[in-house]
């Protein structure tokens, strides 16, 4: 069932949304109902053209850092220092670049000017967070999510050149003191570092734990 909001800020039961996901439309991007969609394990995900769409999908696919999979060229990569990884330092350059980087399968973005502007004050409040990867005095990869206790919720990343990306993920999961990294959707680059499906109940069972519901 897809829900239409209101301007109270307040969501459905994840339960209740549509097969692949899709919850509720409208609403706003106000920072109080982004962390609430957070807090009840929802995104929101629509392009320019589209009505604000947020989503619950039946299956989430999430990291556990202990988890995480690096292989030995990357381990190799790590200790060579080639990268330097930084943490807030340019949030909003790590969006517009996320924005911007054209990614196979896909034409545009979903990383409107209204996410940015949202993203931003999230930021701005201490629950959006950046990973800065750079070679050379030069941004070169990086991610940013919102953080809601110790769930990093990650929203997008870039990487310009090989292995950038990796690199940012790598320090979030190594670094970060996260319990469990909100990948949302599935990728093969993902999977490959050792993220996996989990039901949308068992995902909701982990937030009650962090005091959220």
């Amino acid at each position: 069932m897809i829900h239409l909001l209101t301007k109270e800020i307040s969501f459905p039961d994840p339960s209740t949304a549509e097969p692949d996901g899709l919850l509720a439309v409208g609403g706003d991007l106000k920072p109080e109902r982004l962390l609430l969609a957070y807090r009840m394990g929802i995104f929101p995900w629509f392009n320019d053209d589209e009505m604000m769409m947020w989503f619950s999908p039946p299956k989430r696919f999430v990291l556990y850092p202990d988890k995480i999979k690096i292989s030995t060229s990357m381990k190799k990569i790590i200790r060579s220092d080639i990268f330097t990884v930084t943490v807030d330092k340019d949030f909003n350059t790590v969006v517009k670049n996320c924005s911007e980087v054209k990614r196979k399968g896909q034409n545009g973005t979903w990383i409107t000017k209204g996410m940015k502007k949202a993203y931003s004050k999230l930021h701005e409040l201490g629950h959006a967070h950046s990973i800065e990867v750079w070679k050379e005095g030069k941004l070169v990869g990086g991610l940013y999510g919102v953080k809601v206790a110790r769930v990093f919720c990650g929203e997008s990343m870039f990487s310009l050149i090989d292995n950038a990306s990796k690199a940012a993920l790598i320090h979030l999961a190594t670094k970060m003191n996260f319990d469990l990294i909100d990948c949302q959707v599935h990728t093969k680059h993902l999977q490959s570092m050792g993220a996996q499906f989990i039901t949308r109940d068992k995902y909701q069972n982990y937030l009650s734990k962090q005091g959220f519901k």
